[in-house]
């Protein structure tokens, strides 16, 4: 094993990080800068992302444990550590291994690049004040990272304004998590506005999500039950799905259980949930490389909006009114896309989001679709990502065609032809027809053509009115241009001008 970043990782794991490196920066990384994808969606992946320690964000309404609950995984405790029944942490919290324990403030820990915080530097100072990392000598933290965050407002609490958007800096940390936990006290579990637009934010990470029910042994076994289902139900709600979140009970602080009849259950979950966070560094290759497949899908369907786009803006005139009905009707525009190239109306992204963003930019300047472009995109999901999962995925194909067949060494000719039948298997990811590009071809031409004649009946137009007068200084200016050009120099480095008779031409 080898030591990256404080974290022991094995030889297979460091070759998927080096190799998501290379494939970001020199493939993925431009053509997102050439259709400005940070600007639409995320922002670029930092190196110090992609080679990060698993990471397990923790979040709930104030007063659940959550604090506690990182005191009792450590097992002691760490600076900032404040503990109550009102709201005690006010701030963004990450909980880091380090040999000397200590505070590093947000505006620092920006520039630290063994930890993966430097993309925060775009939510400001106003967030940046409220975040901190606490440096600890825990065992439990050298293949963990821990974020604690501020309880979520319930009430009057929640109209007042914390100076940055909670819900977007939640899921920026979402995005680079492995586990998200929400915890819940079982005696409120009534959910704030504010909390649950966090948890709308947290959709795309489903699979990521895990709920505690945290203090459960203040209640006897036919309550915790109704509490249990009330839970599932309201969570049911909130993520409208058939699949529910997994819940895990007990009651994790460093006190005796008020109600012995609940430690059978609440050992069983505690075993569960402890061995799921034990698992998460084997499994860290494996989500940073599904969080890879997530973006390039997602950038497929950028560089088909985009190009879509542009392709409805007029050449000439109205433009800022064409661009204002298409933002206007940007789910039409999605649903066309989605026809049009075949894409998952899964991996679009979020409207309200696109709008806005849309809102701030200028349609006729976007680039153009290229069928290049697309078919790299699917070069990198149907070849580069499946030899990358290769290093970790531990899956041998011992069927008919899978693994090493002797008899190919002797033939090149059949391996080849197994090859390509092989490549002419594979599904398509997206497609785009021959005739859509062809389309777009001809009406940048017929738009090109149309400009030219406009502007040659503007000009006859205007020369008829003005006595010929226009045509005449347009014809001197050509006139004078060709002359200039007509002028060579002979072998012995004099200049030999060709006279132009402008006044012949005139006539």
């Amino acid at each position: 094993k080898k030591q990256v970043l404080g974290q022991s990782i094995s030889k297979s794991d460091a070759n998927v990080i080096r190799e998501l490196k290379t494939l970001y920066k020199d493939k993925l990384l431009p053509i997102e800068q050439a259709f400005m994808f940070p600007k639409f969606n995320q922002p670029e992946i930092l190196d110090a992302e992609l080679g990060a320690k698993p990471t397990v964000l923790l979040v709930g309404q104030y007063s659940t444990g959550k604090t506690s609950f990182i005191k009792y995984l450590i097992g002691m405790d760490y600076p900032e550590i404040h503990i109550g029944p009102e709201p005690t942490t006010d701030r963004f919290i990450a909980v880091v291994h380090g040999e000397e324990s200590k505070t590093i403030k947000g505006n620092a820990l920006t520039g630290v690049n063994e930890l993966p915080f430097s993309g925060l530097s775009t939510f400001g100072s106003n967030f940046l004040n409220k975040f901190s990392a606490a440096v600890v000598n825990a065992d439990f933290l050298k293949e963990l990272n821990i974020i604690d965050t501020p309880g979520v407002l319930s009430g009057e609490k929640q109209r007042t304004s914390r100076g940055y958007d909670f819900a977007k800096v939640s899921r920026w940390f979402a995005e680079r998590s492995d586990l998200i936990l929400l915890l819940f006290d079982c005696s409120k579990l009534d959910i704030s506005d504010e909390f649950k637009s966090v948890i709308e934010e947290l959709q795309p990470h489903e699979d990521k999500v895990h709920c505690v029910l945290n203090k459960a042994d203040q209640l006897d076994q036919e309550s915790l039950m109704r509490v249990y289902g009330a839970l599932l139900w309201s969570m049911g709600r909130i993520f409208k799905g058939a699949e529910v979140a997994r819940i895990y009970v007990g009651s994790f602080r460093d006190e005796p259980i008020a109600r012995l009849e609940h430690t059978v259950l609440f050992e069983k979950d505690k075993k569960v949930l402890l061995g799921h966070l034990q698992q998460l560094p084997k499994a860290c290759s494996m989500r940073k490389i599904n969080e890879m497949v997530k973006r390039i899908r997602l950038l497929v369907v950028h560089v088909c909006i985009m190009g879509h786009l542009r392709s409805q803006m007029p050449y000439l005139w109205g433009k800022e009114k064409k661009q204002a009905q298409l933002i206007a009707n940007l789910q039409q525009v999605f649903d066309e896309v989605q026809r049009t190239y075949q894409l998952a109306m899964g991996d679009f992204p979020r409207l309200d989001e696109y709008k806005a963003a849309l809102q701030l930019s200028d349609m006729s300047t976007f680039p153009r679709i290229d069928r290049k472009v697309l078919n790299s995109l699917q070069e990198m999901l149907l070849k580069e990502v499946p030899r990358i999962i290769a290093h970790v995925a531990g899956v041998v194909n011992d069927g008919p065609g899978g693994g090493h067949d002797e008899d190919a060494d002797e033939d090149d000719a059949a391996l080849l032809k197994q090859n390509l039948e092989r490549h002419r298997k594979q599904p398509v990811v997206f497609t785009m027809a021959e005739s859509a590009e062809s389309k777009q071809r001809t009406i940048m031409y017929v738009g090109v053509l149309v400009a030219v004649l406009v502007l040659v009946a503007a000009l006859l137009i205007a020369s008829v009115m003005d006595e010929h007068k226009v045509l005449e200084m347009v014809l001197k200016k050509v006139m004078v241009l060709m002359n200039s050009n007509n002028s060579v120099g002979d072998s012995s480095g004099e200049t030999i001008n060709t006279p132009v008779v402008v006044d012949e031409v005139q006539n």
